[in-house]
């Protein structure tokens, strides 16, 4: 099902920008939560996010991995965690990382 049509000013409100997962664990409590550390860039820094992933993926394989992430979403608990932006994804049953298709700077807006 496709969503509502959004305006342009709507969407540019979203600031997509590309992170560096440096720490990656499971949520003790919860099978499909992942707790990461990623890197931002030095204008937005290093953010805590937690995500539905622990199914599809192991800490070790999230290390050093560039995703997108949704930066300015209001901050979220879950677990009694903190997440403070959404890191992009796709799928329903198999769950996919955006990234890029090559290595950018951290921080790097998405346009």
């Amino acid at each position: 099902m496709i969503k509502d049509t959004v305006s342009f000013p709507d969407f540019v409100k979203l600031d997509l920008r590309v992170g560096t997962i440096v720490t990656a664990q499971p949520v003790n409590g919860s099978e499909r939560l992942m707790q990461m550390e990623i890197d931002l860039g030095e204008e937005v820094g290093k953010r805590e996010i937690i995500a539905g992933i622990a199914l599809q993926y192991k800490p070790e394989e999230l290390l050093n991995r560039q995703v997108i992430v949704l930066v300015n979403l209001e901050p979220k608990k879950m677990m009694g965690l903190e997440s403070q932006g959404m890191v992009l994804a796709g799928g329903d049953k198999e769950i996919a990382l955006l990234q890029p298709d090559k290595v950018i700077p951290n921080g790097t807006v998405i346009r």
